[in-house]
């Protein structure tokens, strides 16, 4: 068994409750993402979190699973924070950090939710699953299904680069690649859905990917001790993590365990290729049909079903929703790798423009402790950069 402080499900519009035994998607009542309630009432110390396992699952008290027999995991999580001082010092910046997420075992943030995701796909009795992917959750899905025994079907979009494609076969999953992008996909996989009886894990469409990417928050407090970045600059397609971070700071300051005061603004950073948050969010005409590729493929989602949630992330913590220069991306992603020697995804490129950008613009202060995150290797990506 495990600790969970678990509660339920619920929907974040009419607080509906849904049953954490029972298989659920989204929350049906309201169209909205599920989330999880927990009894925070009487917890623990955060100083009894040292000397625990060096994984995301050392916060398992935060986390949905009630048998960790059923546990799926490659030792995903506690992913390093670096300073990153060269381009700091180039820029005049007092401190740039980066939470590494490329280090995770299929080289992507996308390790965390799919871990959480197949471990209660596994304790619920699932035994096939289907989602649509830009690239590295595809292969974090075919991983972990691998590991559990679990069927899984991935569908990417064609323009995708071949290494990720190579990467669900190798996994042993079933690999279906459509022309468009990935709403193309999701429709897809809702076919499939309504045709097998598999189980749908698309972004936020189940409540648990949410669940596990949560732990970077918990992660980035204990991390820094306590003591978090002014700024986290976040790249968003459908936004899961940056819902997810700001999800595990309330859950902290309700612990007692950070002041609500001290929260960083939050930033969400979209391509000018396909913006569809920020078209949302800033009240302009939002069709998905105009939106197109990015070089950042895990920024190409026009439509994102956490719009709201995402919204409201940045109204509480008094953050923005930008989108960069598509042309920009790869240079300044480029730019990162030879002053700093790290392998980031396309995605880095796009939220480091953005805090260039907000600079400019006396949003984001030189003095301010910004943290980015970057979600990938670039490795996978160099194909598609040239």
């Amino acid at each position: 068994m495990s600790n969970s402080k678990a509660i339920s499900l619920n929907c974040p519009s009419c607080s509906k409750a849904y049953d954490l035994d029972e298989l659920n998607t989204f929350a049906t009542c309201c169209h909205q993402p599920l989330t999880v309630s927990y009894d925070l009432s009487s917890t623990f110390d955060k100083s009894e979190l040292k000397g625990r396992e060096h994984s995301m699952w050392r916060y398992s008290e935060f986390l949905p699973m009630k048998n960790l027999e059923h546990k799926v995991s490659l030792a995903e999580g506690m992913t390093p924070i670096l300073d990153l001082k060269r381009i700091a010092k180039t820029y005049g910046y007092d401190k740039i950090l980066l939470k590494n997420e490329e280090l995770n075992p299929t080289g992507s943030f996308k390790s965390r939710g799919l871990s959480m995701a197949i471990s209660m796909a596994k304790e619920l009795g699932v035994k096939e699953v289907v989602m649509p992917t830009a690239g590295n959750a595809g292969g974090a899905l075919s991983a972990y299904c691998a590991a559990a025994g679990i069927k899984c079907t991935v569908i990417m979009p064609a323009i995708t680069p071949e290494i990720f494609k190579k990467e669900v076969k190798f996994y042993g999953a079933e690999l279906i690649v459509l022309d468009g992008l990935i709403d193309k996909c999701g429709q897809k996989s809702v076919e499939i859905q309504k045709a097998t009886g598999a189980f749908n894990m698309s972004t936020l469409k189940e409540p648990y990917r949410l669940q596990g990417k949560k732990t970077m928050g918990f992660e980035i407090a204990e991390q820094l001790n306590w003591d978090l970045p002014d700024v986290i600059v976040y790249p968003t397609g459908g936004g899961t993590g940056l819902i997810a971070i700001w999800t595990a700071f309330q859950e902290m300051v309700e612990m007692g365990w950070l002041d609500a005061k001290d929260l960083p603004k939050m930033v969400a950073v979209q391509s000018s290729s396909c913006c569809p948050v920020v078209d949302y969010v800033n009240d302009k005409p939002n069709k998905p049909e105009a939106y197109g590729e990015s070089v950042a493929f895990g920024l190409a989602v026009p439509v994102a079903f956490g719009k709201d949630l995402i919204a409201k992330v940045i109204k509480e913590s008094d953050g923005y929703c930008v989108s960069v220069d598509e042309s920009i991306i790869v240079p300044k992603t480029s730019e990162l790798a030879q002053q700093e020697g790290i392998a980031m995804a396309p995605e880095a490129g796009a939220i480091w423009q953005a805090v260039l950008n907000l600079t400019d613009e006396g949003k984001i202060s030189k003095d301010d402790k910004i943290l980015l995150l970057n979600t990938g290797n670039s490795l996978k990506y160099l194909d598609s950069f040239d």
